[in-house]
């Protein structure tokens, strides 16, 4: 489950991480009311931010510094509704302008292929890690970190040596990475990303950007509704999640409802294969609707998917295994009569 960059900060502020004031805006007029509060307090000069859960934001044009409150609500303008990668910008962040004397790259992730925690850290950040790595690998410090220690100061000491951090950053830089531990244990994070990680013309380390991925297996313990993820991802997602349902949407216009993860993907596959033949038709979504279907499970499913206007047929593909395709059946018919007496 991945946040926001707004969410990702706020986050961290918890967590007592530096990072710049910043306000959400949905709309320019009320890009310009936060960017008027800036002026008043003494910080005219703001940066607007597309709230998309993608990188490439600056590359795409979807951030931009400006120099009043009327220039953000123009840059704000300019931004909502832009499409990125796929991602249609509904907010903004618009946060106070830092003064950069030089940017760094710091990450703990999840490492699955060698079952521990990693942590990553470059003294050459504010690009693609990965750009750095493959260009300069030797800028990119890889090291383990042991989940009974952490990452107290004398592990984020190390850190940051192995990362080639100058000395004027080193202290800052390594009290920073052991909250962000913090961060990444409290919250049951797969990844907590800083990049930039920026050292300031005053000699503050100060979290720039925030990039974080929760784990969506410890959500009971997580209190995400003051994330507010109901009011951020795709409505007929949001209405899915709300009914107990596992659906992603995707960019077609064949609905897919099966039984089983691994079924509904090989089917995804079929349909967009054959899909290839036939003027370019994909599949709309992923839906598993588990075993044993209900009539309510099969209505709110047909209404999940018969919610998106871009669908013109529905491809329902079922194993006996693990359900009896009678009961199955009887459940679509059942859902169709729901559906119509629902309007």
């Amino acid at each position: 489950m991945d946040l926001f960059e707004y969410q990702a900060k706020q986050l961290f502020a918890e967590y007592g991480v530096p990072v710049p004031q910043g306000k959400v805006a949905s709309t320019a007029a009320e890009a310009r009311a936060i960017a008027e509060e800036f002026a008043a307090a003494g910080t005219p000069r703001v940066v607007v931010k597309a709230q998309v859960k993608t990188g490439g934001r600056g590359k795409a044009g979807g951030v931009k510094v400006a120099d009043d409150a009327a220039d953000a609500e123009a840059k704000a303008e300019q931004i909502l509704g832009m499409d990125i990668k796929g991602h249609t910008v509904h907010r903004v962040l618009v946060e106070e302008a830092s003064d950069i004397a030089e940017e760094y790259y710091f990450s703990f992730l999840l490492d699955r292929a060698n079952r521990t925690f990693l942590s990553i850290c470059s003294a050459e950040g504010g690009m693609e890690i990965e750009e750095v790595a493959a260009t300069n690998p030797d800028a990119v410090a890889k090291v383990a970190i042991n989940p009974l220690q952490g990452a107290p100061a004398d592990v984020a000491a190390e850190i940051v040596r192995q990362g080639k951090l100058p000395e004027a950053a080193a202290q800052g830089a390594a009290e920073v990475i052991s909250k962000l531990w913090d961060v990444f244990v409290g919250r049951d994070a797969t990844l907590v990303e800083v990049n930039p990680l920026i050292l300031t013309g005053d000699g503050r380390v100060v979290a720039l950007d925030g990039k974080v991925t929760l784990d969506e297996n410890a959500e009971f313990r997580q209190d995400l509704e003051s994330l507010a993820f109901a009011a951020e991802g795709d409505p007929l997602e949001v209405k899915a999640k709300e009914k107990g349902l596992n659906y992603v949407k995707l960019d077609g216009q064949v609905g897919i409802i099966g039984n089983g993860a691994g079924l509904v993907m090989s089917t995804l596959d079929v349909v967009a294969y054959a899909g290839e033949e036939f003027g370019g038709v994909k599949p709309a979504n992923f839906l598993d609707i588990g075993g044993g279907a209900s009539a309510e499970v099969m209505a709110n499913g047909l209404e999940i998917i018969l919610g998106d206007p871009d669908v013109k047929s529905v491809f329902v593909n079922v194993f006996g295994g693990i359900t009896a395709c009678d009961a199955v059946a009887n459940g679509i018919v059942q859902a169709l009569q729901l559906l119509e007496g629902r309007g």
